[in-house]
């Protein structure tokens, strides 16, 4: 396995409140972009990964199934931070998404909440894994809104699910098959805002290796903005 990953804080922005975890030998990868007042999102973020990492490892031992371990991982993360910010009134209201794949034989499992994504290139193709929760996603889902005007809504940073938020939530599990030479892409949406699903594939097809395609990434983003913060992992399996 290869794999890469870049962040920046972006144009705009003074503080990277993205977070991201790369782990090959367990075959972890995730991003969190978090939210909330001064560096609260960072908190969220950070927190967020900690506790997935931590709660996975032991869930895994246990020898509960891959899944249930991953979701409740992310689950528990959620409660924490919701702790946190209750007892915390300088952190009060803060969260975070997150976007993480466990890789299992021959497929992976993705855990998510939120609007960063997971992206699949196998054979030439992209697919997008996962499914935003956000206002303009319903829009478009329900027929609102077209794709050009969804780049450009004003509330396209609003989320209708996030971890820390409430007491509870629902985590969405997808499992997915892989071959040999599949690239798995994990981003937050400071990428996703500036390049739609088919101007992703011409850059990772013509970068060559996977550190190359990483920061052409980075860089088309920053060159159409770059206003919020970009955090990037690729994986070849």
């Amino acid at each position: 396995m290869r794999w890469a990953q870049v962040t920046d804080t972006g144009l705009i922005r003074k503080i990277n409140e993205d977070s991201h975890y790369v782990s090959p030998e367990r075959g972890l990868f995730a991003v969190a972009d978090g939210m909330g007042g001064h560096r609260a999102g960072e908190i969220a973020s950070a927190m967020a990964l900690q506790t997935l990492e931590r709660e996975l490892a032991y869930r895994l031992q246990k020898g509960g199934s891959p899944e249930k371990a991953l979701v409740d991982s992310v689950k528990h993360a959620n409660a924490s931070i919701y702790e946190l910010s209750r007892r915390n009134q300088d952190l009060k209201g803060m969260g975070t998404t997150i976007t993480a794949c466990l890789k299992q034989e021959g497929r992976i499992l993705v855990a998510h909440v939120g609007d960063s994504r997971a992206y699949l290139i196998s054979k030439g193709v992209i697919s997008q894994l996962t499914r935003d929760h956000s206002l303009v996603q319903e829009l478009l889902r329900y027929g609102g809104i077209n794709e050009e005007q969804a780049l450009l809504h004003p509330q396209r940073n609003v989320l209708t699910r996030a971890l820390g938020t409430e007491q509870s939530v629902e985590v969405d599990i997808y499992s997915t098959v892989i071959i040999p030479g599949d690239l798995l892409l994990l981003c937050t949406d400071g990428l996703t805002r500036y390049l739609r699903q088919e101007e992703l594939l011409p850059i990772v097809q013509s970068s060559g290796d996977i550190n190359t395609v990483a920061r052409n990434l980075l860089g088309k983003a920053l060159e159409r903005g770059g206003a919020d913060n970009i955090t990037i992992i690729l994986a070849e399996f």
